[in-house]
């Protein structure tokens, strides 16, 4: 006798249907596997710079076939499912442990980056440490050129036996006369090749004829040095032997104590360079200036007419136109070195 639908399993499709506590039956969910699905972790987000994973391809679509294609497309469904998640599953792995590759790998490279960094900063300094240019000390302070005084009171080396060529060069430039009274024009020569200095010398006469002290001193007369034209007299400093050739040209010898002379039948006064650069015993070597000024007003003072005179006051100043190169002492009168023709002016 055939069942009723009251006392029996409802029948659909030749399949019994369980609706005990209102749940479908199994079929609904594929066979069982006796696993649970993988459910994949929380993804990582990638560093910067790091290509994103590629994405999973979604599932192909399942025909819906029935009932025994529901069946069919649960089973893939949850096939597809499985798969996909494994697939993620090992995508997150292999990205997370590309991350931390990158970051682990990081350090070591700044590790093996900083030695060649510190070396190439080192290798730097080291460069710039060598351009330096090395400190080097201040420059020395240059001693400021001697002032005609100072050179005035030096004493110069010469041979007192130096016989030098006898060409003379007059020294350049011209000094006008400064005051009144009779002009008195002069030129200066000096013999090359004594090493004395020619421009001192020149200015040596013009400053001591013109002192007040001097021949000019009264106003009768001034001197005024040219270079070129006629002059009146040339004074001309020179080696001694070619000063004693000069000099004997008018009867006088200087060759006894090395003297200068007036050689009066010529153009030239003639002073000794030897007595210039070295003095006398008499003034000694703290008095070459004024030696200087002596010798010069005395050998001009026999060019303009005046002859030896001699001190015949004890302790006096001796008279310019005295020998005062060869002594101070005359006729046993014991005078001082006096350079000048009015010492009191």
């Amino acid at each position: 006798m055939p069942h009723t639908p009251a006392h029996g399993v409802p029948v659909r499709g030749g399949h019994p249907v369980h609706e005990e506590a209102g749940r479908p039956g199994p079929e609904r969910y594929g066979p069982a596997t006796g696993t649970l699905p993988v459910v994949p972790g929380p993804r990582r987000a990638p560093a910067a710079g790091t290509p994103a994973p590629p994405t999973a391809p979604a599932p192909a679509p399942v025909a819906d076939g029935g009932e025994d294609g529901a069946g069919r497309s649960g089973k893939g469904k949850a096939l597809t499912g499985i798969a996909a998640a494994a697939v993620t599953t090992c995508l997150a792995i292999v990205v997370a442990g590309q991350v931390a590759d990158r970051e682990e790998g990081v350090p070591a490279v700044r590790a093996a980056q900083q030695p060649a960094e510190r070396a190439s900063e080192d290798a730097s300094a080291s460069r710039s440490v060598e351009r330096a240019a090395p400190s080097s000390p201040p420059p020395a302070t240059r001693a400021p050129a001697p002032t005609y005084e100072q050179l005035m009171t030096r004493q110069f080396p010469i041979d007192p036996k130096l016989t030098g060529s006898g060409e003379f060069e007059t020294v350049p430039g011209t000094d006008r006369a400064p005051g009144r009274g009779q002009k008195h024009r002069y030129r200066v020569d000096v013999e090359k090749g004594i090493g004395l200095d020619a421009a001192l010398f020149a200015r040596a006469v013009q400053q001591t004829l013109n002192d007040k002290r001097s021949w000019a001193g009264e106003g009768a007369m001034t001197f005024e040095r040219i270079s070129s034209g006629e002059a009146d007299f040339v004074v001309t400093l020179a080696s001694p032997g070619i000063t004693a050739k000069w000099c004997a040209k008018s009867g006088l010898d200087t060759t006894v104590d090395n003297v200068s002379c007036d050689s009066a039948s010529t153009e030239r006064v003639m002073i000794n360079a030897f007595r210039w650069a070295q003095g006398s015993e008499t003034f000694g070597p703290k008095a070459m200036h004024a030696y200087r000024q002596m010798l010069i007003n005395h050998e001009v003072g026999h060019r303009l007419g005046h002859n030896h005179v001699s001190c015949r006051t004890p302790g006096a100043l001796a008279p310019v136109m005295q020998q005062q190169t060869k002594s101070l002492n005359i006729d046993g009168i014991t005078c001082r070195p006096n350079p000048w023709v009015h010492p009191g002016s």
